[in-house]
């Protein structure tokens, strides 16, 4: 028995910790930077005020993880973020392809416990600090309502990817919040105030149908009259979760400190919702259907946002500046609301998108005058305007991994976040690339990998593309369809089709490309064609003038014509894509983005492919081969397709492909590194969307390794990730390595996009 005897004052239990990184917040921008660091060696401790990982993306929020692709709504293709945030996306679409947000916070969770470099603190926030000097932290303090535990917490650095940026504002650094006129920084898209200068807060509810008539009693608290919410004849149903994005309240208020305001007016709401689903009468659907979950937090968008050493901005996005220390990208639209949010009688979002993904640099992710402090997340140092795009989950993690490896780097040479970007960058950039970051325009140039100075990378078989066979399924060209082929010098290769149409049509078909090599927006037509057709089936040459003075993605583009249906290929090929001028309302695809005034951004058309089972290839037979699948892709420095696919492919009839690494002499292994492709056009968002697969159709499965002597010296079995590696017990001395491969999907020739050996 515990009994102690009254006293004036008691103090809790008090536990002091130190590591080589703090990082405050546990949203996905935080658990991916604590996983990218702790893989590196360093000592990370993860301070998170909820019971759970994931912020928005857990299970007490709901909101689907998004970033540069955009629910496949944009022209941003293979854009997919890479490294841990891509690693965790693929887990939880393999384990949880029916997007229960409960296993998605359990795939969080496991990452994060596997890494032993990592001190998960959870139920925990921070409420103080310490600093040595006036830029400089030395600790912070932080209570954790579960166990009464203080804790104070040291390191050398510090990375807030808290949302509203605590740990950078008790320590005084530089920020901003609401918006920035259009004088400041020369952004067309600048809000005013009448349209607000704050994205509110969300709060979203789930629905079941029981199979029973429920009666359902509104809380006193609940909104009486709906339609005090001017689009409140978008209720129904059908709807739930974040696909409710727009109940949506606070932007006039301040985000941080009247977030429990706002917390009871979206609750008001959201009961007051389901009140007029269950009750109106309107819905007899909805007499069996019961309520069975409503948020208990709400969902931020936007608060603080802190300034480094360089703000993005709006011409950034549209023009794709490209950064010297880029580290990271987005790709998201320009996504403003406005700040009245339900109760505004205007659109819930104002959406603008980019021809391609957009770069971001280093120096966005430090603050500008506390020296040992990483910002990462949505407080990033941008303006408002660019913060519409950047702020959204995927891109976030994408940048803590960015911050993760600088905090690496500064540790290593014992220095600070901002030396890192001018002592070091080319050796960030680079960890950065081998740890699966994407970094626009920049290769990997490892001069460790041993496959760099093999003398000779041979394969069993490389596809040769002179034909995507066809199958026994023809689908009328509803919407104008483009097959993207990748191109090199030269003249355009003559392309046969298959049609059939129900009565005689003029057939148009148009060559495009896209005006920046790297982009895949098809908004330059080289040639078109009028093709007369007879009515029913035949075959039509399409033969081009066009000649490419670089590689990039041609687009061979049917015009919508009702009449008539094409053929379509069950085969898929890494690299290869139809892509369709149709819309995505829930981003604001309309087919074609048209602002009716100058407000900073670019006017074209949308060509976005569908999702599996649909999105088929064309079928078709080609003049002359499409020869850019060699296996020297393996080596390019790529890992993803951008103007050129960055794939060795293997022939269609090789089922059980080898590729042949040979060096000069006799060579120390002791790594294998592999790269696949894991489908980076796919979102995988992990709520509310049913996925049809839990393996990516390009993905390796299977794949063995031999020496010289023919003995096998690694494996990997079941694979469903993008990035596996083999670590030897023992290093072997060989003069080549034989690397056997397979894939389960047999519509899907095998590929790989890189190999490395150390």
């Amino acid at each position: 028995m515990l009994k102690e005897e009254f006293i004036y004052k008691r103090s809790p239990k008090t536990i002091s910790l130190e590591s080589d990184l703090v990082i405050v917040g546990g949203g996905l921008t935080g658990t991916c930077a604590a996983i990218t660091a702790a893989r590196t060696g360093m000592r990370v401790i993860v301070v998170q005020d909820r019971p759970v990982l994931g912020g928005n993306a857990s299970s007490e929020v709901r909101l689907w993880v998004l970033g540069a692709t955009s629910h496949m709504g944009n022209n941003n293709r293979w854009a997919r973020e890479g490294g841990v945030i891509n690693e965790i996306m693929l887990e939880n679409i393999h384990r949880n392809p029916d997007g229960n947000p409960l296993i998605f916070d359990t795939v969080l969770l496991e990452k994060v416990i596997e890494e032993k470099n990592i001190t998960l603190l959870l139920n925990t926030a921070v409420f103080d600090l310490d600093k040595s000097a006036e830029d400089t932290i030395s600790a912070v303090h932080a209570f954790c309502s579960q166990n009464s535990t203080q804790y104070q917490i040291s390191a050398p650095l510090f990375c807030d990817a808290s949302g509203d940026g605590i740990v950078a504002f008790l320590a005084g650094a530089a920020f901003r919040m609401g918006a920035e006129s259009q004088e400041e920084f020369g952004e067309k898209f600048a809000p005013d105030k009448a349209y607000g200068e704050l994205l509110g807060h969300s709060m979203y509810f789930y629905s079941k149908d029981v199979g029973r008539p429920v009666k359902f009693t509104p809380p006193s608290f609940a909104l009486q009259d709906i339609t005090q919410i001017p689009r409140y004849k978008t209720f129904n149903p059908k709807d739930f979760g974040c696909r409710l994005w727009w109940l949506e309240y606070g932007g006039r208020l301040d985000t941080v400190h009247d977030t429990e305001t706002i917390k009871w007016e979206l609750w008001k709401v959201v009961y007051g919702a389901w009140n007029y689903i269950k009750n109106s009468g309107l819905f007899p659907e909805a007499e069996t259907m019961t309520l069975e979950w409503v948020g208990t937090i709400p969902g931020k968008r936007e608060s603080r946002r802190f300034e480094g050493d360089y703000m993005l901005k709006q011409q950034d996005i549209v023009e794709q500046k490209q950064f010297k220390d880029t580290v990271a990208f987005g790709g998201w639209s320009i996504d403003l609301h406005p700040a009245d949010g339900i109760y505004s009688d205007q659109a819930g979002c104002n959406q603008w998108h980019g021809k391609g993904v957009f770069s971001i640099p280093y120096r966005s992710y430090y603050s500008k005058n506390i020296n040992n402090l990483f910002i990462a997340g949505r407080i990033i140092s941008t303006t408002h305007v660019a913060f519409a795009s950047t702020r959204v989950m995927a891109t976030s993690a994408h940048g803590g991994q960015a911050v993760a490896i600088a905090a690496f780097l500064a540790k290593k040479y014992g220095i600070s976040p901002r030396e890192v970007g001018t002592l070091h960058l080319d050796e960030l950039q680079q960890e950065l690339i081998k740890s699966g970051q994407y970094i626009p325009h920049l290769k990997l140039s490892d001069l460790e990998d041993l496959v760099q100075k093999a003398i000779s990378i041979q394969a069993s078989s490389t596809l040769k593309l002179k034909e995507i066979p066809g199958a026994d399924f023809w689908a009328t060209i509803n919407h104008s369809v483009g097959q993207m082929l990748p191109v090199s010098l030269g003249k355009m290769p003559s392309v046969t089709v298959w049609v059939d149409a129900d009565k005689a049509t003029e057939l148009i078909v148009e060559l495009r490309k896209s005006s920046k090599s790297f982009n895949h927006t098809p908004d330059v037509t080289l040639e078109a064609k009028s093709v007369s057709l007879k009515k029913g089936k035949q075959e039509i040459t399409l033969d081009w003038k066009a000649e490419f003075d670089d590689a990039c993605y041609a687009f061979v583009c049917f015009i919508k014509n009702e009449h008539v249906k094409i053929q379509y290929s069950e085969t898929r090929i890494s690299g290869i894509v139809t892509v369709f001028n149709a819309t995505n309302p829930a981003v604001s695809n309309y087919g074609k983005q048209e602002p009716t005034e100058d407000i900073g951004v670019d006017t074209f058309e949308f060509w976005c492919p569908q999702r599996r089972p649909e999105g088929r290839n064309i079928a078709m037979k080609l003049g002359t081969e499409i020869d850019l699948f060699e296996a020297e892709n393996l080596r390019n420095g790529l890992q993803r397709p951008i103007a050129s696919p960055n794939a060795w492919v293997a022939d269609y009839n090789d089922r059980n492909p080898t590729i042949l690494l040979t060096w000069a002499e006799i060579t120390k292994i002791s790594t294998i590194a592999f790269v696949f492709d894991a489908d980076y056009d796919h979102p995988m968002e992990n709520v509310i969307f049913l996925h049809p697969e839990t393996v990516m159709p390009f993905c390796v499965t299977d794949l063995n390794v031999y020496n010289d002597k023919n003995e096998l010296i690694g494996s990997i079995e079941n694979n469903h990730q993008n990035r596996k590696t083999i670590t030897l017990s023992e290093p072997v001395l060989t003069q080549n390595l034989k690397i056997e491969l397979a894939n389960s999907n047999e519509n899907t020739p095998v590929s790989i996009f890189e190999i490395r050996c150390y």
